[in-house]
């Protein structure tokens, strides 16, 4: 069998398989000099495995793309099983607070090793700097593969595999998926998932690095909202409720070109009809004490101050002051502060991309294709996407897996 791609599907998938028959040659071919990147710098470098689900079923509440025909494969290797195999292996996972799992070490190289040693010892045989430029279906079945790379000498100038397993990860040009349309298979267009709002003209900009643990965001003008931690930033606004609407609007803000306007509700458990008698309360208890340096609902002060200038409120004005209008805008600004969006930004290593191989077209039971026999996939190259929080991951090691055992049946590979 030869695997293309050095990511977390790629090692998982290749794993799989030399574990499941130690008579299968399998070789890993990763084009850059550098394998399991994305697993080296995710999470900020601590590598954020996976979520702690108890079921498939809230584990597929998670993806954006792809939720329905991930059930079956997470019945078959899903949390559970992922924690068993990095135990299996030396490396025990934790749980944060918000329902993350990282590895104990706090260090994405415990993953990286693991997943490394597995495949040294499984005996994959791992070959940097390599691409298969060309990948030929023979009318006799199996794939004649055309190399190039410092790496390819090892191998010579083409490789013949009888099965082929593709995990080259996401890619948001739609031309690089033109080599896949030419064996057969329909694109999903890709466009970017998972990243934050730039807001040239923030009225928040002299508020970099305030968050807020629980707001809501809205598109205005479309069905798209979102609640989480939220972070003002110097180019505009991020954190998971920025980066989930994103994820779950990727098609939808795409076709907008990236601009908009987010609505952001800083108290959202909030709303008109219950905040306007609670105003009203709390100025008839508190009447003496300044409005802009009294902040409250737990917001932060530099929030609380910034929201009141421009509601247009003085840094002198008492809460029996404050006038009608004054008021009527700060009830505004907490329920509904506008941002202009113009644009995108990648957050950190946290760019996925959604789109791919579209999933009518695979086998989700085994990850093969269903247009070219003894061709498989994994990870991101399939139009499967998660929200952020270890679901990326977790869809990486289940299909891996999954296409691992299925192709563990015979040998696959013939130099």
């Amino acid at each position: 069998m030869v695997v293309l791609g050095g990511g977390a599907a790629g090692f998982f998938g290749a794993i799989a398989c030399a574990e499941a028959n130690p008579n299968t040659s399998v070789i890993l071919l990763e084009k850059t000099s550098k394998l399991l990147a994305k697993v080296r710098v995710s999470g900020g470098g601590r590598c954020n495995v996976t979520h702690a689900c108890d079921t498939p079923a809230q584990l597929v509440a998670h993806y954006p793309r792809g939720s329905k025909q991930l059930k079956a494969a997470f019945q078959q290797f899903g949390v559970a099983e992922t924690i068993t195999w990095f135990s299996k292996r030396g490396v025990q996972l934790k749980t944060e607070a918000d329902g993350r799992m990282f590895p104990t070490t706090d260090s994405s190289e415990t993953i990286a090793r693991a997943l490394e040693d597995a495949a040294r010892q499984a005996g994959v045989r791992v070959i940097t700097n390599t691409s298969a430029d060309e990948v030929q279906p023979l009318p006799t079945g199996g794939f004649q593969l055309k190399l190039s790379g410092s790496g390819a000498g090892q191998l010579g100038a083409t490789l013949h595999a009888t099965r082929l397993l593709i995990a080259t990860g996401g890619n948001p040009k739609s031309a690089n998926y033109n080599w896949l349309r030419d064996i057969g298979h329909t694109i999903a267009e890709p466009v970017p998932s998972l990243f934050t709002f730039n807001v040239p003209n923030s009225p928040l900009n002299e508020l970099m690095g305030v968050s807020v643990p629980h707001a809501r965001v809205v598109l205005a003008g479309e069905k798209l909202q979102y609640e989480g931690p939220l972070l003002i930033t110097h180019w505009g606004v991020s954190g998971p409720a920025v980066l989930k609407l994103s994820a779950w609007g990727a098609r939808r803000l795409s076709d907008l070109g990236y601009v908009g306007t987010a609505l952001i509700n800083w108290i959202p458990t909030h709303t008109e009809e219950t905040l306007r008698p609670w105003l009203q309360q709390f100025r008839q208890e508190n009447g003496r004490k300044t409005v802009a340096s009294n902040p409250q609902f737990g917001l932060p002060q530099r929030l609380w101050r910034n929201l009141t200038e421009q509601a247009g409120i003085t840094a002198e004005t008492r809460w029996s002051d404050l006038p009608a209008k004054a008021q009527n805008r700060l009830l505004e600004l907490l329920l509904r502060t506008p941002l202009a969006v113009r644009g995108k930004t990648t957050y950190k290593e946290e760019f996925v991309t959604c789109g791919g191989i579209s999933l009518g077209e695979v086998d989700l039971k085994t990850m093969q294709s269903r247009r070219v026999p003894g061709l498989y996939f994994a990870g991101e190259v399939l139009d499967i996407d998660g929200i952020t929080g270890g679901f990326n991951f977790q869809a990486a090691w289940t299909t891996g897996f999954l296409a691992g055992q299925a192709l563990a049946a015979t040998p696959t590979v013939e130099l």
